[in-house]
């Protein structure tokens, strides 16, 4: 433990030291983190201050200076989330942890409409499907927000906001990188690791369009690690394609409407187990989502009504095709209203519907068999005071076409100081998850008997901004308290008794000068002992990283992440389960990025895993060592 302490600290120490050398100039802006608009708590624009919640809130500005990653890299580098799979071969599946909670436990949003995949296991969505690219910005809010986006939302929140047609009549953008794809033993750095793609939109007085396409192959290491070294495994392949198109009409300054569509496909190869390759095995995804939203905009408030639906195919090969094919349909309406200048309120109703079917060689499931719907309705009220005090409180009642009805609710008060930039939160707030169809039908591992888990979730903390903003801290110190937990021996159960985790969530802040800022967080996860669900989640991670711009066309950045021991486990050749403790590892990765045509043409190149550390993710399979990647962009 005293090790792991000093590796952190002496990098935040030579971070610190790195940036004091450094002399001033008149580049990067000073602004008040406190002054940002987010919209997660409440589903409408509000000013960060007046949040009872830490939202940490990824900007275009931010991707900018993060080119080449992806959006799983891009989200493990915040405080109290953890993407397992992120560091491994492209095609390695993803789980999604924050505090603690699994992907079911994770809604994910695309402009503010929950996706899913209704096949899969978790009920939840693959973010591999998305190239950071048709990205915007991102907003991670944690904590329980069932009472706002149902049940799934029982730990966090990931809401996804894609790129928008710009001002112009007419613009675009062209972009693609080239980069190696290999592991820390290999060490081969051939190019493997393509990315292009295009967008162009515009906008008039009343119509706006965005549309892209964009493209990935990548090779270069296999899924699985070799137990010796002395073997060798086959390179496993991940391949997507990309197609978003979004047009807006506004016939008047208080009606709107958005439609948007888009096309993703993903084919990964795959391997047997850990340890063990296979040649073989492939998976393949396609996904269609439609939508359509109007938006009204009256005296006193808005009216938004926010639909979508979505096809998944999917093809599995593994000895045999199983194919998996899954349909979601959601509608949520909703409205702010403004009863006074310090208070509004949003009352909505949300209707979801899902089905999925499965044929296979050994499992067939009809979609008139696996489905479910639910509809709730639900309120959340917002007050804000001018001397400080600032409370968001809300309810929502699930109706499941199963499990019939369900109440969740949440208290959100805070304080903002007026004489000191402070702001000090805390909350409280229950969720509700529900199995998904495949716990409930699959013929192998389904369990019909299976009842709903329940979360609740407690949390405390601050915000503080010092040298005239130029500093600032937050603190969270969360508890997390789940009955009913879905586990899975033979077939899904649920475990008998509490799965409770504690934990600690800090960030920093600072700018040195305008050419120079620092940032880093820590998270400290804690699980109650004799548990299962804590696997790869490590107790201990941090973040840091330096910015620094020495002119306005130049930019420079260097990260640093250390993730603790996790625990972990695999079957061995007798299918029996043997636990093993991974170690624990860091990052240390940089990026240089300077426009050679100011507003037009920008070069990039990374170095990523710069030390070539050796480790694992998940054990018995492979993680990338060095490597590095240049890229273009240009604006049209």
């Amino acid at each position: 433990m005293n090790k792991k302490i000093v590796r952190i600290s002496a990098l935040f120490v030579l971070v610190s030291a790195c940036a004091f050398a450094q002399k001033k100039g008149v580049v990067l802006p000073v602004t008040n983190e406190l002054e940002e608009v987010v919209i997660s708590d409440s589903k409408f624009a509000l000013p960060k201050e007046k949040s009872g919640k830490v939202i940490v809130k990824i900007t275009s500005e931010d991707l900018k200076k993060r080119p080449g990653q992806s959006i799983a890299e891009v989200l493990s580098t915040v405080a109290g989330v953890e993407v397992n799979g992120n560091q491994s071969s492209p095609g390695k599946n993803l789980s999604y942890y924050i505090r603690g909670g699994r992907n079911r436990q994770t809604l994910i949003l695309i402009d503010g409409v929950p996706v899913t995949d209704a096949s899969g296991i978790n009920l939840d969505y693959d973010l591999r499907l998305i190239p950071v690219q048709q990205v915007e910005s991102i907003e991670i809010m944690k904590g329980a927000a069932s009472t706002l986006y149902g049940s799934g939302a029982a730990t966090g929140v990931i809401n996804i906001t894609l790129k928008k047609a710009e001002k112009k009549a007419v613009a675009g953008n062209v972009y693609m990188s080239l980069g190696t794809q290999t592991d820390a033993k290999d060490k081969d750095y051939s190019v493997q690791d393509y990315n292009q793609g295009f967008s162009f939109n515009g906008r008039t007085e009343k119509f706006n369009y965005f549309a892209s396409l964009n493209s990935t192959e990548t090779t270069g290491i296999s899924e699985a690690r070799p137990a010796l070294d002395t073997d060798t495994f086959e390179a496993d392949s991940f391949s997507r394609v990309n197609g978003l198109v979004k047009f807006g009409f506004t016939p008047t300054k208080k009606l709107s409407f958005d439609f948007f569509a888009n096309y993703d496909r993903l084919k990964n190869d795959f391997d047997a187990a850990s340890f063990v390759d296979n040649a073989n095995n492939f998976n393949k995804s396609e996904q269609y989502r439609v939508g359509f939203s109007p938006k009204y905009t009256y005296n006193k408030g808005e009216l938004i009504v926010n639909t979508a639906a979505s096809l998944m195919n999917r093809a599995s090969f593994s000895g045999s095709l199983t194919d998996y094919k899954s349909r979601n349909v959601n509608v949520d309406a909703f409205n702010k209203y403004q009863i006074a200048s310090e208070l509004f309120i949003v009352t909505g109703a949300q209707f979801q519907f899902f089905d999925m079917s499965i044929n296979g060689l050994y499992s067939q499931l009809s979609d008139e068999v696996a489905k479910f719907n639910l509809i709730d309705p639900y309120v959340t009220a917002v007050y804000n005071s001018d001397f400080g005090l600032n409370i968001n409180t809300g309810a929502r009642l699930n109706v499941h076409s199963k499990y019939g009805s369900n109440f969740v609710y949440n208290i959100n008060p805070s304080f903002s100081f007026s004489e000191i930039p402070l702001k000090l939160i805390t909350s409280y707030s229950t969720a509700y998850i529900t199995p998904s169809l495949y716990q409930l039908y699959d013929g192998f591992s389904g369990n019909l008997d299976l009842t709903p888990e329940k979360n609740s979730t407690l949390e405390a903390g601050f915000e503080l901004g010092l040298l005239d903003e130029k500093l600032n801290i937050n603190s969270v110190a969360f508890y997390r308290e789940q009955n009913n937990t879905i586990g899975y021996v033979s077939s899904y159960i649920n475990v008998e008794g509490k799965n409770n985790v504690r934990g600690v969530e800090t960030m920093f802040s600072y700018i040195l000068s305008d050419k120079l800022r620092l940032n880093g967080n820590y998270t400290f996860t804690q699980f109650e002992e004799a548990l299962t669900f804590s696997q790869r989640i490590p107790k201990h991670k941090a973040n840091a990283s330096v910015d620094y711009q020495p002119t306005i066309r130049t930019f420079f950045n260097i990260s640093y992440q250390y993730v603790d021991q996790r625990a972990d486990a695999f079957y061995d050749s007798n299918f029996a389960a043997v636990p093993v403790t991974l170690d624990s590892y860091q990052l240390l990765n940089a990026t240089a990025r300077y426009e050679l045509i100011k507003n037009r043409m920008t070069v990039f190149a990374t170095a990523t895993n710069i030390l070539n550390e050796d480790f694992y993710e998940v054990i018995g399979y492979t993680t990338r060592g060095r490597n590095f990647k240049l890229g273009l962009n240009i604006n049209l």
